[in-house]
């Protein structure tokens, strides 16, 4: 009988599948249509804002929301699973985010307020927040050591493919006008993966009541609540609104107030951060907050660099992107398969050189870059992703007793989410830092007309026009107008497209180094690192590898 998460598990049932193989294939289903759902609704954002006759700031609260609710829910929800047992808060945040899914789809049926379907994305994003990371936690606390690796491996598909999938499903919804379908696709996957996690999944004993920590609670909402919201309205505001800077300040006292309170202060501390004083998983959680930037960064740049600049819809700019996910979800099970054989540090290193290398090219792109080059830069891209991050998740969460697993799993997530967000938003400041302001109200001006149409229903609403300022396919370098744009005005139109074009590339060549330089970061800390050439004993001499934690 095996011992996994901190107690004896059940004698093995025969049947058709092992029981590990089962908790798999019930996580992948949820996780699945969580990650999904931070892409999919972003190519339909115009078309919501023109259904809904709204600013584009509001129905930016679509997307923002939905982050903030998953970065407050997620650090709690390691807490909720030692209170309340992992399955029954894995399944309930499952269903809390199939209810949200189904409300969003309805919420245009029910009132013409773009707010009613704001605050069903919270809902969302709570049950998101809530499942997410305690389904890494189910998968590390039922497979054998030697095999956790290939598990979290197969898991990683999941999250490369859900979000490269969101703009190609999205994108084609769009285009059918079918956009509320982006919310109720949620609803048959998810009652699948609310059904096999109920029947499949295995009830753990809570071993004893976890007391609250209230004041962690309050402090944690407020400070990760903060922050996302600030780095959510960065774009809008820009660094230096009163807003922001407010925002900001008052997120980073409250998470110093909550980094307190759970070192000293807590008898439960809702996230463990003495967990960083073990070296593994100090070591990895950087690489990690630093390869979020690297990684995720570039995926943030290419959608812009294939819309504003090559004039892509949404749809080809998701089948641009698929090569990615392609090859990161070959890479992944491969990855996870080496990690358990030869450990981290060659993984890492090793995928960061390809990223090195990779980011660097992507730094000298053009507005006239073949795509057939571009696809073949992706894919180079989605194998340094599946060497990378799912190995760091990994051997950080590698270094955690297993009786902290779902701690340590809340931990890991919740900072990244908090690195992803404020370095996506430092890095759209650098793109648009050098574009001058003649640019930005002429990109401005041309959008507007671009996507100019008379307020529809609600239910429906008009398919956007895609204009890119350097490129629009099938149209000649010398017509590349907006649309509506009369001959005559060509010759005043023209010059400021091709100053546009200038700056933008210029814009985007500075961002692509930025992440350049955190990609260096993350292969340097890499050394630092277990595994081969050293001997890798697995991740039980990761999470052996320190002391027990100090009491407080």
């Amino acid at each position: 009988m095996a011992v996994y998460g901190g107690a004896q598990a059940a004698p093995e049932q025969k049947g058709w599948l092992e029981y590990k193989w089962k908790v798999l294939i019930c996580v992948i289903f949820g996780v699945f249509m969580i990650v999904l759902d931070s892409t999919v609704v972003n190519v339909a954002l115009r078309t919501v804002q023109s259904a809904y006759n709204v600013s584009l700031s509001n129905a930016q609260w679509i997307v923002s929301v939905y982050v903030l609710a998953l970065g407050i829910m997620t650090p709690m929800s390691g807490f909720l699973a030692d209170r309340f047992g992992i399955k029954r808060m894995y399944v309930a945040g499952l269903s809390i985010f199939v209810l949200g899914s189904f409300l969003c789809g309805l919420a245009p049926s029910f009132s013409n307020s773009i707010w009613v379907l704001v605050g069903a994305r919270a809902l969302q994003g709570f049950g998101g927040g809530m499942a997410q990371p305690l389904a890494a936690a189910f998968i590390y606390s039922t497979f054998p050591p030697k095999e956790q690796g290939l598990a979290l491996g197969f898991f990683g598909i999941s999250l490369v493919v859900g979000p490269a999938l969101g703009p190609i499903l999205g994108g084609w919804l769009v285009d059918q006008s079918l956009w509320q379908w982006i919310f109720f696709i949620n609803v048959p996957i998810g009652i699948l993966g609310v059904t096999l996690a109920s029947r499949w999944l295995r009830k753990r004993p809570v071993e004893g009541k976890t007391p609250a920590d209230v004041l962690g609670l309050i402090t944690s909402v407020i400070g990760f609540g903060a922050v996302l919201l600030a780095a959510s309205e960065v774009s809008q505001k820009g660094w230096s609104s009163s807003f922001v800077l407010t925002t900001f300040g008052i997120g980073a006292v409250a998470l110093l107030l909550f980094s307190v309170i759970e070192l000293f202060v807590a008898k439960a501390p809702l996230l463990n951060l003495r967990l960083f004083g073990r070296p593994t998983f100090a070591i990895a959680s950087l690489i990690g907050w630093v390869s979020v930037i690297g990684l995720f960064g570039a995926e943030f740049l290419m959608p812009l660099y294939l819309q504003i600049l090559r004039g892509r819809t949404a749809l080809e700019t998701g089948v641009t992107l698929l090569p990615l996910a392609l090859t990161a979800a070959i890479t992944t099970p491969i990855a996870g398969r080496l990690y358990d054989k030869i450990g981290p540090r060659p993984l890492v290193v090793g995928g960061f050189g390809l990223l090195l290398l990779n980011t660097w090219q992507l730094s000298h792109l053009q507005a006239t870059t073949p795509i057939s080059t571009i696809l073949l830069l992706l894919a180079l891209r989605g194998v340094a992703l599946g060497m990378t991050v799912q190995t760091t998740f990994a051997t950080a969460l590698g270094a955690v007793p297993r009786d902290k697993i779902a701690r340590g799993s809340s931990l890991i997530n919740g900072t990244r989410f908090v690195v992803q967000s404020i370095g996506v938003a430092a890095l759209a400041t650098v793109l648009t830092g050098g574009l001058s302001t003649t640019t930005l109200s002429y990109q401005n001006a041309a959008s507007q007309q671009a996507s100019a149409t008379q307020p529809v229903k609600v239910t429906s609403a008009p398919k956007p026009v895609a204009f890119g300022i350097c490129e629009t396919p099938g149209v000649a370098a010398e017509q590349n107008l907006p649309p509506g744009v009369p001959a005559v005005a060509a010759t005043q139109v023209r010059p400021k497209i091709q100053q546009a074009c200038s700056e933008y590339v210029s814009g985007f060549e500075k961002t692509y180094r930025v992440t350049f330089y955190f990609a260096i970061l993350a292969m340097l800390i890499g050394f630092f690192l277990p595994g081969w050439p050293l001997k890798w004993a697995g991740r039980g001499a990761a999470a052996g590898e320190a002391p027990p934690m100090p009491a407080h």
